[in-house]
C-alpha cells in the first residue's frame, strides 16, 4: 500500500501547487521572518483554492493569517468579484501578510482584521453567511470557531479546518501533546454533525472538510 510521504508531496505540489513569485515569498518569509512554522503545505494550499472554486465561493473567511500564504491560495479561488475576510491576532503577522497581499496584487479582495478571533467573529455575527471557511488557530478555540461557522455558511458551504492528525497523535502514531485530545474531540465533533457531509484530507498534517447540506 502507498504511503503519503514527503516524496509524494514533492510530485503533487511540482505538478499542482508550483509557486510564483508573489507565493514563494510568502512562503520563504516564514522561515526569514522567524514566523511559526506552521503553515499549510503547498499541495494543501492548492486544495483549498480547489475548495473554494469548487463551492462557487464569493464570500470567504479565515481564521488565523499568519504570512498570509494560505490567503493568497483561497483568494486565487475565489468567484470574480469575491472577497476574503482573514483575521490574525498578532499585529506583526497581519503587517507582514499585508505585504504579501499587495505583492501578489489581491489587496483588493482580501480584508485582514486584527485581534482576538472571538471578538472579530461577534463584530461578524449580522453580516451574510459564508460561502468557504479557514480555521487554521488556536486549537482550543478550534470548536467555537467550527460552532460560530456552522452558523454563519450557507447551505452548500465549505469548511476546511487545519492540523486534524496533530502529527499523527489523533491516531496513535506519534506522541501526544497537548492538544492531541482537544483535535480528537474536534473531528469527532464534525464527524457526527448530521447536517454535514465531512472528511479528512489527508496531505501534511490533514485537513478536515465539511460541507453543509441542511
Amino acid at each position: 500500500m502507498t504511503t503519503y510521504n514527503d516524496q509524494l508531496s514533492q510530485y503533487v505540489s511540482s505538478l499542482f501547487a508550483a509557486h510564483d513569485p508573489a507565493l514563494q515569498k510568502a512562503w520563504d518569509d516564514i522561515s526569514r521572518l522567524n514566523l511559526p512554522a506552521i503553515s499549510v503545505k503547498p499541495e494543501e494550499g492548492r486544495f483549498l483554492q480547489f475548495l473554494a472554486r469548487a463551492c462557487g465561493a464569493k464570500r470567504a473567511l479565515e481564521i488565523g493569517t499568519l504570512s498570509g500564504y494560505s490567503s493568497i491560495w483561497i483568494a486565487r479561488g475565489l468567484l470574480p468579484g469575491g472577497r476574503l475576510i482573514t483575521l490574525e491576532k498578532d499585529p506583526r503577522h497581519a503587517e507582514i501578510a499585508l505585504m504579501h497581499f499587495t505583492e501578489a496584487g489581491l489587496n483588493d479582495m482580501i480584508e485582514i482584521r486584527i485581534g482576538e478571533a472571538r471578538r472579530l467573529l461577534e463584530a461578524l455575527d449580522s453580516t451574510p453567511p459564508f460561502d468557504f471557511v479557514f480555521i487554521d488557530a488556536d486549537k482550543p478555540g478550534y470548536l467555537e470557531y467550527f460552532e460560530w461557522s456552522v452558523d454563519h455558511l450557507r447551505v452548500g458551504g465549505v469548511i476546511a479546518a487545519h492540523n486534524a492528525f496533530r502529527k499523527g497523535s489523533v491516531a496513535g502514531a506519534a506522541p501526544e501533546d497537548e492538544y492531541t485530545e482537544v483535535m480528537r474531540a474536534f473531528n469527532q465533533r464534525v464527524a457526527a454533525d448530521q447536517g454535514l457531509i465531512s472528511t479528512v484530507y489527508p496531505a501534511g498534517d490533514g485537513t478536515v472538510i465539511a460541507v453543509k447540506v441542511a
